[in-house]
């Protein structure tokens, strides 16, 4: 099975520093949908594995996540297309869970969904979290310099073997190309 994770926040839509608090802030980043779309079309499972800690800080409430996930679901019905799974911590980072990237939950979640162990699975996030924990599990990091990815990029320590792209879409062009050699 051909699976990739992503985060939601600077990787499909936009990010902002005060959250994406409405549906009206979910924006998708140019090109991101169409990515989506083409792994898809090509036989992928798309995940998402979110951090949504502004439920924790009371920022919106779980009827706002919802409208903000049925306006990305529906941007991507527009598309011809879908995800197939989409888990997210709704915890703070003080809550200790084990959900909040980078602990390991969302990822484990997807595992055991799909049923797959996640070693090699590229995961594409735009900060830190998203790639220690994909490092953790043996997935394949991979960094956008969209949302975020420009500062995580030159402000943090990352894992080795990262890959990093301008965006979602030349990730997915470079999997596609990847997997046209198989």
């Amino acid at each position: 099975m051909k699976l990739i994770i992503l985060d939601r926040d600077g990787v499909i839509n936009e990010d902002f520093d005060s959250y994406i608090k409405s549906p009206e802030e979910w924006i998708p980043i140019p090109g991101s949908l169409e990515a989506i779309a083409s792994l898809k079309l090509a036989g992928w499972k798309v995940a998402v594995a979110s951090n949504q800690s502004g439920l924790a800080r009371g920022l919106f409430d779980q009827s706002t996540l919802n409208a903000i996930h049925t306006k990305m679901h529906r941007a991507l019905l527009d598309h011809n297309t879908s995800i197939d799974y989409l888990v997210y911590c709704p915890h703070g980072p003080d809550d200790m869970c084990d959900c909040r990237k980078p602990k390991l939950g969302l990822y484990r979640q997807i595992s055991g969904y799909f049923r797959v162990e996640l070693t090699d699975v590229p995961v594409v996030g735009d900060s830190s979290r998203d790639l220690i924990a994909a490092a953790s599990v043996g997935a394949r990091p991979i960094l956008v310099r969209t949302g975020k990815g420009n500062r995580t990029l030159s402000n943090e320590k990352l894992p080795q073997g990262l890959s990093v792209y301008e965006d979602l879409n030349e990730v997915a062009k470079s999997l596609l190309s990847e997997w046209e050699i198989f």
